[in-house]
């Protein structure tokens, strides 16, 4: 009878032993997936910075100024011209550009379901953005 209890005792220590080896591999690989995850998140992130930055640089094309001679018309007549500056985006509606583009890249990478992850990344992307744009908008005006 006690080589019976010593058989079941070594037998719980040995599969306990590679349940601990098989708990050791699920978690090295969760990290290496959690990385990959975080890996490309930070590439969505860095494309949508070139975004930004040639979008900044359309922007400051777009704002050259025109200036414009004022001529007087023969027989006393006065025509006068103003010069149009194009407003840039505000704050608030970057913000949601950028949080809508970076939620739905990153809700389409962490869910299973592709499209309604995206979707609701998009959403939830564009509100955390909008309102964090909104913040800048108000402190640029104090």
């Amino acid at each position: 009878m006690k080589i019976v209890y010593f058989m079941l005792l070594a037998m719980a220590v040995v599969s306990c032993q590679n349940q601990g080896k098989m708990d050791v591999a699920k978690a090295k690989a969760a990290t290496v997936d959690s990385m990959k995850v975080e890996m490309e998140k930070q590439r969505v992130i860095d494309s949508m910075q070139q975004v930004m930055v040639k979008m900044e640089e359309a922007k400051v094309e777009t704002q050259k100024e025109v200036v414009v001679v004022n001529q007087q018309a023969p027989q006393g007549t006065t025509t006068t011209t103003t010069t149009t500056k194009k407003k840039g985006w505000s704050s608030t509606a970057k913000g949601a550009v950028i949080g809508a583009g970076v939620g739905a890249a990153t809700g389409a990478i962490i869910s299973k379901k592709k499209v309604q992850g995206a979707i609701i990344g998009g959403v939830a992307g564009a509100g955390v953005g909008a309102g964090t744009g909104a913040i800048i908008d108000a402190s640029k005006k104090e």
